[in-house]
């Protein structure tokens, strides 16, 4: 199938590793040229060269910091300076949820939430705010929001909040923005391997001696019964960001493998 993605024009935000990363490498193979935006410079700048290495098609790194207002309208506009306009939005950028994390009442102070509410709900808000004028005014536009699936499951307040926070942005937006010819939708990733969770393993099986893969067969709780890379979301998500997904807008699409039992409708 053609995605029709060719000449595209997109931002990635948390675009150096993870999730956001592999996006962007999906949508450059399907002949997106991206700006990756990310906090830290040094990284960014070395997956932007990678990447343009391995795709051929233009990558420009942008350092932003989504919590901050001006920094977001300055990478949306040297994207448009830099690749003549935007045409898609991946908002990835956020702190990634630890196992270890506060979770009960007593242990979520004020500033938990607000740091994950700032971060990921408001970072995202900003980032469709500064973007979405450009979409109308040429009547085209994908937007995905990546959130997770702890917006399904209330195994900690700070988590659930931020992630259906997101939900409720992307529907908002989806409503508004729908008759402008600009699809929004979610994405909820469950365990996925990316180079975090790699890392962790990996020191984890140097201290107790079983392998990577045994480590991480014993997290699995999904249907299909394997952890999700993080290029398998990609691919989820560059369909979303194509033209090919016109039907599809103000939804949630889980890409975790799978929750066994619950039924969603």
């Amino acid at each position: 199938m053609d995605l029709q993605l060719s000449g595209k024009r997109a931002i990635v935000t948390g675009g150096s590793k993870g999730i956001g990363l592999a996006v962007a490498r999906g949508l450059a193979a399907e002949g997106v040229d991206v700006v990756l935006a990310a906090r830290s410079a040094e990284p960014l700048a070395a997956a932007a060269q990678a990447l343009a290495q391995e795709s051929g098609r233009r990558i420009v790194a942008v350092p932003t910091d989504t919590g901050d207002d001006e920094q977001v309208r300055a990478l949306v506009e040297r994207t448009v300076a830099e690749l003549g306009g935007v045409d898609i939005l991946v908002n990835a950028a956020a702190t990634p949820w630890s196992a270890g994390a506060p979770a009960d009442l007593n242990a979520t102070s004020d500033d938990i939430v607000r740091r994950e509410v700032e971060i990921k709900v408001l970072g995202y808000l900003r980032t469709a705010r500064a973007v979405a004028p450009h979409l109308i005014a040429q009547g085209w536009g994908r937007i995905v929001n990546i959130s997770g699936l702890g917006a399904r499951q209330a195994n900690s307040i700070a988590q659930t909040v931020r992630n259906v926070g997101v939900s409720a942005l992307t529907k908002n937006l989806a409503d508004e923005l729908g008759p402008h010819g600009i699809n929004v939708t979610v994405v909820h990733p469950g365990l996925t391997r990316t180079e975090r969770l790699t890392g962790r393993l990996a020191a984890q099986a140097a201290e107790s001696g079983a392998t990577v893969e045994e480590l991480e067969a014993g997290l699995v709780a999904n249907s299909i019964r394997r952890v999700i890379d993080a290029s398998e979301v990609a691919d989820v998500v560059t369909f979303l960001a194509s033209p090919r997904s016109i039907a599809i807008t103000g939804d949630a699409v889980a890409a975790g493998g799978g929750v066994p039992g619950p039924v969603y409708y």
